[in-house]
C-alpha cells in the first residue's frame, strides 16, 4: 500500500526534494533531467483552458521604444544599436492570480509584459510592476499560485492557504511588503511603474558579457489607491484599468515610461553582497545606479482585443542577438514554461498569428505539421535538416548570447548565499524607507487578511518573517492582528485598525 504521506511523482516515484530546482552546481542553471519540475511546470501549464492560467486578465496596446542612449559597449543587439532608433512594441498588463471574468482593481502584482517586433525577430521581456517576486525557484511556483486560486473545496480565495504557503516560504516577505504597502493597487496601468525583476544577460560585439536589470519608470507618476478605494472602484466598474488605458489612448494622451537599465559586470557578480540572480532581491541604485536608455510609447490600441491581445503569446525565451538568459532560477524555470503554456493555450503553431509573427523577418526552420497550420506549411522543400539543399535554411554559427559557466555537482543545491543574503533584510530596509502612515497602511493591510486565518501556528510563523525584517514591523503587526481577532470574535477594540485617510495622488 502506498503511504499517504510521502509525496511522489505522476509515476509513483517518491520526491526526494520539492524545494530546489536541480542545478549544475549551487549557482548554475536548471537542468532538464529534474523531472519533478519539468512535470511540475507541464502539468502545472495545462490546468486550465482556454484562459491562461495566471495574469488571465490582461489589457494591451501597441507603440514605440525609441532609443535615447548609446549601448553598444553593453550590448549587441540591433534595436539598441543607434540613437533615434524607433522599435514597434506590443505591452500587456495584468492582473496575476484571478479569472478572466475578475475586477482589475484587486490588490496584486501586475504583469508588465512587452513584445519587441525586431529586424533579428521579436524580443520578449515578461516582468512585473514589482521589482522582486514571492519565491526563488521555479520548483515552488505551481504550489504558489495553488495557494493564491480557488480553494478546491470553498472555491473562494482561503486566506488560509495563500497564509500557509507563506508561512513556509520566508523569501515571500521582501515581495509582500510591496504587495501591501501603498504601491500594492496602482489607480491605472498608467500610473505605475515597470521592471524586467529577472536577471538578464547583454554581451556586446566583442563577446564581453554583462548582466543588466530593466526599469520602466511612469512619466505619468505613481498613483495608488487604498484598500477601500479600490473596492468601491471596482464594484462600480471592475474594468476600471482596462477602460482608463483604452480611453487615455483614444483621447491622445499617449502614457510612456523612461526606460532604464542597471549594469553588472559579470566579474562582480560572485562577490556582490547579494546573490544578483535571486528574484527575491535587488541590486542596491548605489551599487549600480540606473541609466536612461529609451523611452516607451503607446499610442495604439487593438483593433479586436481577442486577435490581438488574447492570442498574444509572451515567452521569456524569445531573445535576439545581445541578449540572453542569467542563472536566475526562475527565469531558467520561466524559459520552459511560457512557451510550453502557449503551445498548449493556442496551439503549436501559435507563432503564426499576425500578433505573434516577426515583423522585419521571416520564421524558417524545419517545424512542421500541426493543428491549424496557416501558412503553406513549407512546401516541397526538406522537413530536415542537415541536407544537401543551397537554398534551404542553414544554422547561422553565431551564438546569440554568451555562454553561461558552471561548476560543481549536479543535484538540488541549496540557494547561494552571498554575505548579505538573508530573506528579511531588504523587506526591512523597505519598510524603514515609508513614513508612518505608509508603515500603518501596510501592516493593516496585511493584518486584514492573516488576521483572518484561523490557524494560530500559520498567524505565529509569519509574522515572525515580518519581526525580523524590522521589530517594530513585527510588534505593530502583531497589535494589528489581536485587534482583527478581537473584532471577528465581535468583542469591543479600541485599536486602529482601519486605513487612514490617504491622497491616492501622492507617490
Amino acid at each position: 500500500m502506498t503511504d499517504s504521506r510521502k509525496l511522489t511523482t505522476e509515476n509513483g516515484a517518491p520526491v526526494e526534494n520539492n524545494q530546489q530546482s536541480q542545478t549544475a552546481g549551487p549557482g548554475g542553471p536548471v537542468l532538464m533531467q529534474d523531472h519533478n519540475l519539468i512535470e511540475k511546470l507541464a502539468r502545472f501549464d495545462r490546468e486550465r483552458i482556454p484562459e491562461r492560467v495566471v495574469h488571465a486578465r490582461g489589457s494591451g496596446a501597441f507603440g514605440t521604444f525609441e532609443v535615447t542612449a548609446d549601448v553598444s559597449k553593453w550590448t549587441k543587439a540591433k534595436f539598441l544599436g543607434q540613437v533615434g532608433k524607433k522599435t514597434e512594441v506590443l505591452a500587456r498588463f495584468s492582473t496575476v492570480a484571478l479569472e478572466l471574468g475578475s475586477a482589475d482593481t484587486v490588490r496584486d502584482p501586475r504583469g508588465f509584459a512587452l513584445k519587441f517586433y525586431t529586424e533579428d525577430g521579436n524580443y520578449d521581456l515578461v516582468g512585473n510592476n514589482t521589482p522582486v517576486f514571492f519565491i526563488r525557484d521555479p520548483l515552488k511556483f505551481p504550489d504558489f499560485i495553488h495557494s493564491q486560486k480557488r480553494d478546491p473545496y470553498s472555491h473562494v480565495q482561503e486566506p488560509n492557504n495563500a497564509w500557509d504557503f507563506f508561512s513556509h516560504s520566508p523569501e515571500a516577505t521582501h515581495q509582500f511588503t510591496w504587495l501591501f504597502g501603498d504601491r500594492g493597487i496602482p489607480k491605472s496601468y498608467r500610473h505605475m511603474d515597470g521592471f524586467g525583476s529577472h536577471t538578464f544577460q547583454w554581451v556586446n560585439a566583442k563577446g564581453e558579457a554583462f548582466w543588466v536589470k530593466y526599469h520602466f519608470k511612469t512619466n505619468q507618476g505613481i498613483e495608488t489607491f487604498v484598500a477601500e478605494e479600490a473596492q468601491r472602484v471596482g464594484g462600480e466598474n471592475p474594468n476600471h484599468h482596462h477602460l482608463d488605458l483604452l480611453h487615455s489612448i483614444e483621447r491622445g494622451e499617449f502614457p510612456s515610461w523612461k526606460v532604464q537599465v542597471q549594469i553588472m559586470p559579470v566579474a562582480e557578480a560572485q562577490t556582490y553582497r547579494f546573490n544578483p540572480f535571486d528574484l527575491t532581491k535587488v541590486w542596491s541604485h548605489k551599487d549600480y545606479p540606473k541609466i536612461d536608455i529609451g523611452i516607451l510609447t503607446l499610442n495604439r490600441n487593438p483593433d479586436n482585443y481577442f486577435a490581438e491581445i488574447e492570442q498574444a503569446a509572451f515567452n521569456p525565451a524569445n531573445f535576439v542577438p545581445g541578449i540572453g538568459p542569467s542563472p536566475d532560477k526562475m527565469l531558467q524555470g520561466r524559459l520552459f514554461s511560457y512557451g510550453d503554456t502557449q503551445r498548449y493555450r493556442l496551439g503549436i503553431n501559435h507563432t503564426q498569428l499576425p500578433v505573434n509573427r516577426p515583423h522585419a523577418t521571416t520564421a524558417q526552420n524545419y517545424g512542421r505539421d500541426g493543428a491549424m497550420r496557416g501558412d503553406g506549411n513549407g512546401g516541397r522543400g526538406p522537413n530536415y535538416e542537415p541536407n544537401s539543399f543551397s537554398d534551404a535554411p542553414k544554422q547561422s554559427n553565431e551564438p546569440i548570447y554568451a555562454p553561461l559557466e558552471i561548476h560543481g555537482w549536479t543535484g538540488s543545491h541549496q540557494w547561494q548565499k552571498h554575505p548579505e543574503d538573508t530573506d528579511f533584510v531588504q523587506a526591512g530596509d523597505l519598510y524603514r524607507l515609508m513614513d508612518e502612515e505608509a508603515k500603518q497602511r501596510l501592516v493593516n493591510n496585511i493584518a486584514g487578511g492573516l488576521g483572518a486565518v484561523t490557524r494560530q501556528d500559520i498567524i505565529d510563523r509569519s509574522v515572525s518573517y515580518f519581526r525580523q525584517a524590522d521589530a517594530d514591523y513585527g510588534a505593530r503587526l502583531d497589535r494589528a492582528i489581536k485587534a482583527v481577532q478581537a473584532k471577528l470574535r465581535g468583542e469591543e477594540v479600541s485599536v486602529q485598525v482601519g486605513k487612514p485617510a490617504h491622497d491616492a495622488s501622492r507617490s
